[in-house]
Formats: structure tokens, C-alpha cells, sequence
């Protein structure tokens, strides 16, 4: 009730506040997020190795929210922080086998701020669907300059990307681009920022960096290798080299006399994947190398190191500046109401939203302490998707407070922040509180969690939907183009289509994508590398000797040959109404079998 009663005020004071302003007087918006860079790969942050000269500026300009958490993964964590609403709600729990899908109806951060008249932006990573309807262009966006995935070089990406003159998809586009991606990225934000200095703009600058493969300019890197080693130093040089390029963006922001009015936000999207080592299983225990800012795990862990994350917001015109620290639990799904408040944006919700408004709190420098969030890693690497459904209390920590309870373990983290003594047999009333508040959270948001976010099949929307291995629920997933040349994962797999527009379609099974020109019992090339620019890889290539391509959707299921020169495999396939289920197969002469790398489902008619 206090929630509604909170909202309804935000929302009359937005309303308020959009009364009184033109377009022109709301402050523009620029968030930038960093991938697997955690908290503790910072220096600002204690870090003693890594320099972060410009983000250390930045977080000393700021106000700082220095109990803030995202999702232990990436997907979930930008579901979250689009829509202000918890990833699982949203249908994202995973990042791949359709389960990092946006729902078609929820409303994003780009919607809001377009609605309001702000021009819109995504440059670098989306991660939140690649086909019609979870496009960024479906989602708010006016621009969109993004690779495929949630990685360069993942398998939904333009085949060969490297992180260096790659193609990538401007608008839903091809297009050959020029340099490193970080420096792409930061160039595509400066030239928006430049173009629409005078009218509101929102920018959502997602570096996919320094997610591996870790590959970077050696100018970057040399520094730290001599210290940490050849995976640690591209790391670190990776994040350098964003830091470098933050500050070009930050100076950009002064010439043109927007830094005043434009609100930017820093935050990273999960815990560090190449910071720190950790013992015990590698993703639930203690630093053994590296840095950790003396948290326990790291990215997927429920504990602190996995979802803890920096979160810097600079408005100097709205008095957020200075360095300042704001205390208390505060997550990703808070940033969209408090843009809203900030901005003085007109939004009514369609759908509720879990994150509150920081504005207040922003001013205060304390968020109530009885103010409960639940993360949870809902991750399955290394095991069969099968069919991607919720699965209740995995790895979650609900944090209230200074409590953390993790699974059946109570932690006093501002007494023991490296979580090493479960106290939940001294408190056992503050354990049991929480696990009712899991409970409340589960049954909230599981209410959809059988449900498919389907592929849409409408020519008039999009003439070709790619379907790659990424995309499949079943087995193991061929999560990147490495995975695809080396031939795993596929074993068997589905996914869901919904068929909008009726009709006659052409369905093509192909082991390499269309952009390759690879036949489908071809040995691809080697991936384009060069040791001073890339960290330095083998990966070996399968020949599938495919004798047989089949395909089923409904009632159809046939089988056809296939010959040597053969690059894909075609079916003629008459699509009723609805959503139905797609399943392939590539027949194997040794009596193996693999689901399509790549599927493309179009229109056999131009008159669509």
C-alpha cells in the first residue's frame, strides 16, 4: 500500500513537472554500463593494481550508491534496469535458450523517454532478444548501433567479428564499421550527443567490454602483464581502455556545455569474471588472486561478489555531484523511477514496477533500512537447458539492510562483509522474515514463468528471423561462434515461434550462417586473430558429414537430403496461425545428429 501510495506521488509530481518544463529544460541522460566488470575492478574502489583514472574522476564527481546490486548475470541485470521491474518478471532469467527474451509487453526505459520527447540511443550491447519483437528498435530506441548477442563473436553476431572492423547491425542493418568496438561505441555516443545537444536526449552507452574473449590494443595491456599475467593484464586493459574512452566522452560533454544538465550514470552489470580468482568451485568462495574489495564469490554467485556493482549518478545542475554516498540497499530496478522523478517524466505504469524512486534519497543520502531486494543466478552452463523453466531457491540472497540471507545462510555484512560466519542459528527470527520475504517474491514473480517469449513471425515486421543454436532450449547450448566451429552443443534442441501472419514460408537449415558462404559439410576458416590485438586462442574445427537435414513444426515433419555443396537446407512449409514449436535436426552418416546452427524462417512470396 505504502508502494502505491509512493508511486502515485512520483507520478503526480512527474506530471507536475512536465507541465512547467518545455523538452528543451528536461536534463538528458546518459547510462553507461561495463560487462563482467565487477566492483572491485575499480581503483577508486581499492583496486591496487588496475588505473582508472576517469572513472575514479567520475566516482569523486558523484553521487555514489554504495549498496547497489544487479543480477549475478548480464541479460537479467539489463531486463531489470530497462523496465524497473525484476528480470524474472520480465521473462529474462537466463542468457540464452530464448529465456533472455524481453516480454513483448513490458515497457523500457527508451519508451519512457521517447514518449516524453527525448531522442533515443543504444550503442554496444543489448543482449535482450536480436529478432522482432525484443529488438532495440521495438523497444523505444530511435538508434541502434549493436552487435548480435550478448558478446562480439557469440553465435547470433555477424560471423567473424573479432572486436576489430566488425559488422554491426545499425538499425536491424549489416554495417561495416571501423576500429576497436570500445572506441566504436564511444564514437557513436559522441557523434549523438553532438548531433542533439539542443534537445533531450537519452543514451544507453553499453561497452561489451571486458567480457571475453579478451582481446584489446597491447598498448593497453603491456602494462599489466608483466605483473598479471597475459588473461588478467587484457582484462585490465580492456577496462582501461573504456576508461579512456569514458573521459573523451566526458570532455565531449564540456565542450559542447552539456555537462551541467546531462545526468550520467556508471554502473557495472555484475560481479568481476576476470579480477579476482576464487577457491572452492571458482564462483562461491574467497579471492585467491586478484582483487575482490574483500567480497566472497564472483559473476553467477549469490553471494556479494557476484551482484554488488558501482553505481556513479553525476548531475551537477540537480546538485548530484561533489562526492557524496548514499547508504542502503539500492538496485538497477531503481534507476528507471528515479529517472522519471528526476526528468519529470509523464509515465503511467502498465505493468508495476518492483524499483522506487532514489530521488529523495539522493538528496538524504540514506534509503530506509527495511527496504528488502532479492537477486538470484537462475544459470545452468554446463547442463542441458532442457525446457528453461524458474527453479525455485536457486541461488538467491535476499538483502535487507546489513542482512544478507543466502539459501539457509544469515550474514551480518557490514560485520563480516567477506561472509564467512552464517549466523542464522544466533537470529533465527531475522532468518525466517527473510525467508518468507523470498517466498512473497517467488510467488510473485513466477506467475509467468512457464510461459515462452516466441519468435514472431509477421513479414511486415521483419522478412527474415535468424534462429541461431543460442537460441534453443533442450541440450547444451552452442552459446558462441567458438562453440559453433568446434561443434557443441545441439545435440537436440526447440524453441517456439508464434505465427502472426499465415501462410507459405521458406525454412533453411544451415551448419555455417548465410554471411560465411560455407557449405554446410565445409571446415570453416580459422577465426581472424592477430597477437598483437587479441588474446591468442586454438580452436579447433568439426566437419559434420551431414547426410539428412529434418524438420519439424506441428504436423509437419520431413526429412530431405543433403548433398557436398549443399549450404543449406530448404523446406517449404505452409505456417497456420499461432504459436507451435520448431525443432531441427542435421542426420549425421554415423548415425549422430545435431540441431541447425542457424535457421531462417521467410516469406516464399514478395507479396508479404
Amino acid at each position: 500500500m505504502k508502494r502505491n501510495l509512493l508511486w502515485a506521488t512520483v507520478c503526480l509530481l512527474a506530471c507536475g513537472a512536465h507541465a512547467a518544463q518545455n523538452p528543451q529544460d528536461k536534463p538528458n541522460v546518459i547510462v553507461i554500463v561495463t560487462d563482467d566488470q565487477g566492483y572491485g575492478d575499480l581503483s577508486c574502489h581499492g583496486n591496487p593494481w588496475l588505473k582508472t583514472p576517469e572513472l575514479d574522476r567520475l566516482h569523486d564527481d558523484s553521487v555514489r550508491l554504495t549498496d547497489f546490486h544487479v543480477d549475478p548475470t548480464c541479460a537479467p541485470t539489463r531486463a531489470a534496469l530497462m523496465t524497473g521491474r525484476y528480470s524474472a518478471r520480465t521473462g529474462v532469467w537466463l542468457t540464452y535458450g530464448s529465456r533472455h527474451h524481453l516480454r513483448k509487453d513490458e515497457v523500457t526505459m527508451a519508451d519512457v523517454f521517447k514518449a516524453n520527447g527525448y531522442r533515443t540511443a543504444i550503442f554496444g550491447k543489448w543482449h535482450l532478444g536480436d529478432n522482432y519483437p525484443f529488438r532495440p528498435t521495438d523497444r523505444g530506441f530511435d538508434e541502434a548501433l549493436i552487435h548480435g548477442g550478448g558478446v562480439v563473436a557469440e553465435t547470433p553476431d555477424y560471423w567473424d567479428n573479432n572486436y576489430y572492423d566488425d559488422t554491426y547491425f545499425r538499425n536491424n542493418k549489416p554495417e561495416k564499421v571501423k576500429g576497436y568496438c570500445t572506441e566504436v561505441w564511444t564514437d557513436e555516443t559522441i557523434r549523438f550527443v553532438t548531433e542533439n545537444k539542443d534537445r533531450p536526449f537519452f543514451c544507453y552507452l553499453a561497452y561489451n567490454a571486458p567480457h571475453g574473449p579478451l582481446h584489446v590494443p597491447e598498448k593497453y595491456r603491456k602494462p599489466y602483464e608483466a605483473e598479471q599475467g597475459k588473461r588478467r593484464a587484457a582484462f585490465y586493459g580492456m577496462i582501461g581502455c573504456i576508461d579512456e574512452h569514458i573521459g573523451r566522452l566526458r570532455e565531449t560533454l564540456n565542450e559542447l556545455s552539456l555537462e551541467r544538465d546531462t545526468i550520467v550514470v556508471f554502473l557495472n552489470d555484475n560481479g568481476t569474471n576476470g579480477g579476482a580468482g576464487i577457491d572452492g568451485d571458482g564462483r562461491n568462495g574467497w579471492v585467491k588472486d586478484g582483487f575482490n574489495a574483500g567480497m566472497r564469490g564472483r559473476k553467477t554467485s549469490r553471494y556479494e561478489g557476484g551482484h554488488r556493482a558501482a553505481c556513479f549518478i553525476h548531475w551537477p545542475a540537480g546538485g548530484l555531484d561533489g562526492g557524496r554516498d548514499v547508504n542502503g540497499v539500492t538496485a538497477q530496478i531503481d534507476l528507471l523511477p528515479t529517472f522519471v522523478d528526476l526528468c519529470g517524466l509523464q509515465f503511467k505504469e502498465k505493468l508495476p514496477l518492483d524499483g522506487i524512486s532514489l530521488a529523495g534519497f539522493l538528496k538524504s543520502g540514506r534509503v530506509p533500512v527495511n527496504r528488502t531486494v532479492v537477486v538470484h543466478d537462475q544459470g545452468r552452463f554446463g547442463h542441458p537447458v532442457e525446457d528453461g523453466l524458474l527453479i525455485k531457491y536457486k541461488d538467491y540472497s535476499v538483502m535487507q539492510g546489513n542482512w544478507r540471507l543466502v539459501g539457509n545462510e544469515l550474514y551480518d555484512i557490514h560485520a563480516d562483509p567477506s561472509q564467512r560466519t552464517d549466523i542464522a542459528a544466533l537470529h533465527p527470527e531475522k532468518a525466517e522474515q527473510l525467508k518468507a520475504a523470498y517466498e512473497s517474491w517467488w510467488n510473485s514473480v513466477s506467475v509467468k514463468g512457464d510461459e515462452y517469449n516466441p519468435f514472431i513471425i509477421d513479414p511486415a515486421k521483419q522478412q527474415t528471423v535468424l534462429i541461431s543454436s543460442q537460441n534453443l532450449l533442450g541440450g547444451n547450448v552452442a552459446y558462441s561462434q567458438r562453440s559453433v566451429r568446434k561443434g557443441e552443443g545441439g545435440e537436440y534442441g526447440w524453441t517456439f515461434i508464434d505465427v502472426e501472419k499465415p501462410g507459405k514460408y521458406q525454412i533453411s537449415l544451415r551448419r555455417w550462417p548465410r554471411e560465411s558462404g560455407l557449405a554446410i559439410r565445409a571446415e570453416a576458416p580459422k577465426y581472424p586473430m592477430n597477437p598483437s590485438t587479441h588474446m591468442m586462442s586454438k580452436t579447433p574445427c568439426k566437419v559434420f558429414e551431414v547426410e539428412r537435414a529434418r524438420l519439424q513444426i506441428g504436423d509437419f515433419d520431413q526429412v530431405v537430403p543433403v548433398n557436398e555443396m549443399d549450404e543449406e537446407a530448404i523446406f517449404n512449409v505452409e505456417l497456420s496461425k499461432g504459436e507451435q514449436r520448431i525443432q531441427t535436426w542435421f542426420l549425421m552418416a554415423d548415425g549422430d545428429s545435431r540441431a541447425a546452427y542457424y535457421t531462417y524462417i521467410e516469406p516464399v512470396s514478395s507479396a508479404y
